[in-house]
């Protein structure tokens, strides 16, 4: 029985993390918005929905590239890839707009932001 708790409450904690960085990436999300020129997230579910989409969106760069798509995690290759990724979710969200030079900007402060909020397991 304790197996069975001890699997139920790591499916939880694996939930309650998604819902989590979820969370804190849209707080990133928008913060970086509102602090970037040509970076536009108009209402609460373009937010939600463009957090969601960024989130799979680094997941799959990582995956294929092996890269993180960090301005601090991997440097110049992590900078362009975040600055592409922002610019890209604009094509699958309705209600999110960034320019070329605002997804160059925004890298730069979602990474600044990103790395004052926590959000990421230290495990």
């Amino acid at each position: 029985m304790a197996n069975q708790y001890g699997s139920a409450r790591a499916g939880a904690f694996n939930v309650t993390h998604f819902v989590i960085r979820l969370i804190v990436g849209a707080i990133v999300l928008a913060i970086t918005a509102a602090l970037t020129p040509g970076f536009r997230i108009n209402g609460i579910w373009p937010l939600l929905l463009g957090a969601v989409v960024l989130a799979v969106l680094d997941y799959a760069a990582f995956r294929v590239l092996g890269a993180n798509a960090s301005p601090f995690g991997r440097g110049i290759t992590g900078f362009i890839l975040a600055a592409v990724i922002l610019y890209v979710t604009q094509f699958f969200v309705a209600g999110f707009a960034v320019t070329l030079w605002g997804a160059i900007l925004g890298a730069l402060i979602y990474g600044i932001v990103d790395a004052v909020i926590p959000g990421k397991p230290t495990m």
